[in-house]
């Protein structure tokens, strides 16, 4: 896989399968794979722009810390994955129909979350998850896949823990790998690949494990 070769789509690959392996290979490139659908082969992708989120322009509305501080809502990290990405989903996008997170991708992700790569975000009001997010981490750079919420603002608290904790370990932005309007909101913007890539390079240079834990 060689992202610099991708064509004007941003696709890199075409593979009949995903396994932990693939991903690894693939997240270590700067690589994605987004599947249409559960039949088809999976299409691997470096986008011709990347959605990034750089911690020096992370923005916070007021409200949204006037709602942290009131809620009682918990954190956790690492405890419900396969249940986040079932509700990942699940959840309604707009211009969407149906969800490339398909049966074959839950099972891939799930083993490359207990080989210790992928990782979740819950959140939590009592025992019910009421929102959550989940990623990669490969190669010093935790790429964001997915979100889902079924309380305003549980799936933004689950980002704040999560620049939280990538701060603490020394990382400095974040890869969304598209920019969508909520996460514009609090200062994502676009890069090129080019950019992005080289971003990617600085990254494995200073690559260490980071310790998620279970509870925020």
């Amino acid at each position: 896989m060689d992202p610099r070769h991708a064509l004007a789509e941003g696709v890199v690959a075409i593979s009949d399968e995903v396994d932990a392996d693939l991903l690894f290979e693939a997240y270590s490139f700067g690589i994605f794979p987004w599947p249409h659908n559960e039949y088809d082969p999976v299409l691997w992708f470096c986008p011709s722009r990347r959605g990034i989120l750089d911690f020096s322009k992370f923005h916070v509305a007021r409200s949204l810390e006037k709602f942290k501080r009131k809620n009682t809502w918990r954190i956790t990290f690492d405890t419900a994955f396969d249940e986040v990405m079932v509700q990942c989903s699940l959840a309604k996008r707009p211009d969407q129909t149906g969800t490339w997170i398909t049966p074959r991708m839950k099972s891939a992700y799930s083993q490359f979350h207990h080989l210790g790569y992928a990782h979740s975000v819950e959140c939590w009001d009592g025992n019910q998850l009421v929102g959550g997010l989940y990623g990669v981490y490969v190669a010093g750079v935790f790429s964001a896949e997915s979100m889902f919420y079924s309380e305003a603002n549980a799936s933004k608290l689950c980002v704040l823990a999560l620049v939280e904790k990538l701060r603490g370990a020394g990382l400095t932005w974040l890869d969304i790998q598209m920019l969508t309007p909520h996460m514009k909101s609090m200062g994502g913007v676009e890069i090129n690949r080019k950019a992005y890539l080289e971003r990617l390079d600085q990254a494995k240079r200073f690559a260490a494990p980071i310790s998620f834990g279970s509870e925020k």
